[in-house]
């Protein structure tokens, strides 16, 4: 696999050399930058005779398609700051709104209660969606001459992140160009060392594909993109209890404990064709279809049930006492036509969308590898959308209604309000479950839920409160849910069809004072019915950084800490790839820190940094080690160090 990625790597650079060598060395950098201008040949620009450095951030700018589909195309500049550089753990560029297993690529729930956005049947497995590039994310470019980007992250105790992005035009209207992303870890407990053969805990590869290409009269615009995600782990259950010492007062210790599960495995292979292209038919009015093709596989299996048998881990055996295998696969394919434009200061859009998808599943009976079972569900699915949108002269200030009706079934309507000084906003959306909740069965698991419409009313409103220095925004966000779905202390799928709330009232705050800068984000969470849904009462993050320059040299030094209060976090079944209630055991309630150096030498931006500092430095509140979901501790103190070097021409 190193030799494969050495010769992609290989490969991109050489085309970069390329299109460096063939540039020719005379004319001017100008004119018009939207088509082949004066300046341009065949998408390069050329290259003033006193070999100047002119390219950069500013020649390199990318675009997003959310705001192509809302009439409001930015090109926006490569990001150079190294804020925050040290974050290069999932987790951590969430703001610790996730919650893993304690460990780089393990499965991933979000902390706070979250509405469902997408109406319509969903798949239900989304523990690895954080590792994966967000459809909706992926930059396309425009660019006047190739650009490349580097990003390695050495994380400690065998963490490893490496990506790789190229873009370039290939002539003035057509951009190509592909994200990679491979990223490694080891196992934190239940391995005899680094000479362990299964001592690798995850591995994953993701691929993205883009393009984007806009006609010389530039009314017709295509982007396209091609998103894989390849990722695996060995689950391990969490740390056998009885490798374990509770101590009074509350702290863990543990030395080398080992792991409840063996020999059990997850596999998750996505694929994604998305395309979206617009035709101006006249001033003001569009026609637009976007594709979908979604795929999903997901395998999970554990050949020596023994070990699991040992701690009790699955409590029914349904069909076979000694492995388990389970294969899920899901598919769509997704139509949307519709009109959009701007009419008297109003963005309209309105939609026409039509959804196939499809879950299949198979499990082993009496052999894994001849006897199965399976199940399947389909669904056809019809949607009208409507969405407006008047937007001030400044464009970050406007107000927006959307609607959306799934024929016969789901519906949402949603209103916002966005300002200077405040953010004000409604959502009351009536959903699916997803289609894991409505039927699955296993050789340990299986249901066949005949539900309800997920009902949830939220209400949230901030206030933007900022002077020259002082930057401080308090919010709070209602949510008023019914017939809320959830996996019971058997990991069993249930549907609560009363109604309860969900109240969180918070703050962001940032203060420059001179070279300082401080960052405080926390939050206080009440919900009215703790017995199905456990959120952290309190959550907590605080940064302190100090900047300076170093001949060079531009430094920034600081610390950051996180808190979350004691809680009976949710307990992770990888056979579903679920969290689930638990009661016997309270996570959390300690407080995370790290110590961080970044650093920017021109457009090279480092950082080292002392993850989990101050663990086992004092009992009580610092605790030699802790989890994050139960049974899963956070990996300890480790040096990390990391570089991305952007490469303009």
């Amino acid at each position: 696999m190193k030799k494969w990625l050495y010769i992609v790597f290989c490969g991109f650079w050489s085309i970069t050399a390329y299109g460096q060598i063939r540039m020719p060395t005379s004319g001017t950098f100008g004119g018009n930058q939207r088509g082949g201008g004066a300046g341009q040949s065949g998408g390069q620009v050329k290259i003033d005779d006193s070999t100047k450095v002119i390219y950069g951030p500013r020649t390199a700018r990318y675009f997003l398609e959310e705001d192509v589909f809302n009439n409001h195309k930015t090109l926006y500049q490569i990001d150079t700051s190294y804020d925050a550089f040290h974050r290069y753990n999932f987790v951590q560029r969430a703001d610790f709104q996730l919650v893993d297993l304690g460990n780089l690529g393990t499965a991933s729930r979000p902390v706070f209660y979250r509405p469902v956005e997408q109406l319509g049947a969903q798949f239900g497995y989304d523990a690895y969606t954080p590792y994966a590039y967000p459809n909706n994310e992926v930059k396309f470019f425009d660019t006047k001459s190739p650009y490349t980007n580097l990003y390695l992250a050495l994380g400690g105790l065998g963490q490893n992140i490496v990506r790789f992005d190229h873009s370039q035009n290939l002539s003035p209207r057509l951009n190509l160009g592909i994200n990679a992303q491979r990223f490694t870890t080891n196992k934190y407990f239940g391995t005899s060392g680094s000479a362990d053969p299964q001592n690798n805990l995850t591995q994953n590869w993701g691929f993205v594909f883009h393009g984007n290409y806009r006609s010389k009269d530039e009314k017709y615009l295509v982007m396209g993109q091609f998103n894989h995600l390849n990722h695996s782990a060995y689950e391990q259950g969490g740390m056998s209890p009885d490798t374990l010492n509770f101590k009074r007062d509350g702290s863990i210790e543990y030395n080398n404990p080992s792991a409840i599960l063996k020999t059990a495995q997850s596999w998750e292979r996505r694929n994604n064709w998305h395309i979206f292209q617009q035709y101006v038919l006249a001033q003001g009015f569009q026609v637009y279809h976007i594709f979908d093709y979604k795929r999903s596989i997901d395998i999970y299996a554990d050949k020596d049930l023994s070990q699991a048998q040992k701690y009790d881990f699955y409590q029914n055996y349904y069909y076979n006492q000694t492995d388990t295998r389970q294969d899920v696969s899901f598919r769509l394919f997704e139509n949307k036509f519709g009109i959009k434009g701007r009419y008297q200061g109003f963005n309209y859009r309105a939609h026409y969308r039509q959804r196939i998808v499809r879950m299949t599943g198979s499990y082993n009976t009496t052999d894994s590898t001849s006897t199965t079972g399976t199940y399947r569900l389909s669904r056809f699915e019809n949607f009208v959308g409507l969405w407006l949108a008047y937007y001030l002269k400044d464009s970050t200030q406007r107000a927006t209604a959307e609607f959306e009706y799934l024929l016969g079934r789901d519906f949402k309507v949603k209103g916002e309000v966005v300002s200077k000084w405040f953010t004000a906003g409604y959502y009351s959306v009536f959903s699916s479950p997803t289609l894991l909740q409505q039927l699955y069965n296993s050789n340990h698991l299986r249901w066949d839920n005949t539900s309800r419409l997920v009902n949830s009313n939220n209400i949230y409103g901030q206030i933007n409160l900022n002077t020259k220095r002082i930057r401080f925004s308090p919010r709070i966000d209602y949510h008023l849910i019914n017939n809320y779905f959830y996996y019971d202390t058997a990991a069993i799928a249930r549907q609560f069809t009363s109604a309860f709330s969900v109240l969180r009232i918070g703050a962001q705050t940032e203060w420059r004072p001179g070279k300082f800068q401080f960052w405080a984000q926390t939050y206080y969470t009440l919900a009215s019915n703790n017995t199905i849904i456990r959120i952290p009462r309190f959550f907590a993050n605080f940064r302190a950084a100090f900047d300076f320059k170093y001949y060079n040299l531009f430094l920034q030094v600081g610390g950051e800490i996180h808190y979350k209060s004691a809680y009976y976090a949710d307990a992770y079944m990888p056979l579903t790839q679920q969290f689930h209630l638990q009661n016997r055991l309270e996570t959390e309630g300690v407080v995370y820190s790290e110590l961080f150096l970044n650093t920017r030498i021109n457009r090279v931006r480092l950082f080292v940094k002392m993850a989990n500092a101050a663990q086992g430095l004092l009992q009580g509140l610092f605790n030699p080690g802790y989890f994050s979901t139960p049974y899963y501790p956070v990996v300890g103190r480790s040096l990390g160090f990391g570089l991305n070097w952007p490469l303009f021409d």
